[in-house]
């Protein structure tokens, strides 16, 4: 075994992009010693996903490593850090398969982050991504070149932009109709701060579940901030921009003259609208932010928790 006195120590700092997701992507890495860059890596996939470019970063960084060495590896992904802190332990026992005994997604890429990080001593942390951190900065312009490398592609955009003066609330739900079974999850982000919350439910619809998220993470918050609230749902935009103010002074009754479906839910959240500063954005679902992504992700291991409760 290595002499721990004379282990070379690292800091590397990973990112994946695709777009659209799934889509072309690219992968990129930026492998730090002393506080100089020691080596960049990249690569692009033709077909792939923006999870997948994410863990083939950090897999293809630590292979790069012909020694072994203590590492403290930073990454703008909630799925990579919270997988290999967290899930993998119970994918492991579970055969690679999850809570509700479907295949785990990427189980290739995360056996062989298995298999590198037991040559390595790693320590995991997570940045915000397209913060000021000049390295997390360069990882995302490596991951981005390298998917543009594979031809000429739409560039990235978004309906809005991350303000560092707001709080962001991303919203994920799924949902299986025929079981009548489903999760949700909202991530809140304000500057580096990360919060993240979800729960499984039954005997619900996916409207119920998008709308229990934004309730949920407005019920969490400490600041007074405005709150801008990211989601893929028309449900919950269309209702909280338009309609609410229509059966506000109808009284909950909708144009039909019929009580307003999920009136306790909507209730709750003008209830918070009143409080806090909300704005609320429908986004493009072939440019997701990665937490939009992410989100979705989380909801999927919250709603396979609870089925196996």
């Amino acid at each position: 075994m290595a002499d721990n006195q004379s282990i070379t120590e690292l800091v590397i700092y990973t990112d994946g992009a695709c777009s659209p997701n799934p889509g072309p992507g690219g992968w990129g890495a930026v492998i730090i010693k002393d506080d100089s860059i020691l080596s960049e890596l990249s690569g692009w996939a033709q077909s792939s996903t923006n999870n997948r470019m994410e863990l083939t970063g950090a897999v293809e960084a630590l292979k790069s490593l012909q020694e072994r060495s203590r590492i403290k590896l930073y990454t703008d992904s909630i799925y990579l850090k919270n997988g290999i802190t967290d899930w993998v332990n119970k994918w492991q026992i579970n055969n690679w398969r999850t809570a509700d005994r479907k295949e785990v997604k990427n189980a290739d890429l995360w056996r062989q982050l298995l298999i590198q990080i037991d040559r390595h001593e790693v320590q995991w942390h997570w940045v915000k991504g397209h913060s000021s951190d000049r390295f997390n900065v360069r990882a995302d312009e490596l991951a981005v070149a390298a998917r543009k490398g594979g031809g000429e592609r739409k560039a990235d955009s978004h309906t809005t932009k991350l303000r560092a003066d707001h709080i962001h609330l991303f919203t994920g739900v799924t949902y299986k109709h025929a079981a009548g079974v489903g999760g949700w999850s909202v991530i809140l982000n304000w500057r580096s701060h990360v919060k993240i919350l979800g729960d499984g439910c039954a005997g619900v619809s996916a409207n119920q579940l998008y709308l229990t998220a934004v309730i949920n993470g407005l019920n969490s918050l400490k600041k007074e901030l405005p709150v801008v609230v990211h989601t893929h749902s028309g449900y919950l935009y269309d209702g909280a921009t338009t309609w609410l103010s229509g059966w506000k002074k109808r009284n909950w009754r909708t144009r039909e003259g019929g009580e307003v479906s999920n009136k306790k839910l909507w209730l709750d959240l003008d209830r918070l609208m009143n409080r806090y500063q909300v704005s609320f954005y429908l986004e493009d679902k072939e440019v997701p932010y990665c937490f939009l992504q992410e989100a979705k992700e989380l909801a999927r291991e919250f709603e396979q928790d609870f089925s196996c409760r």
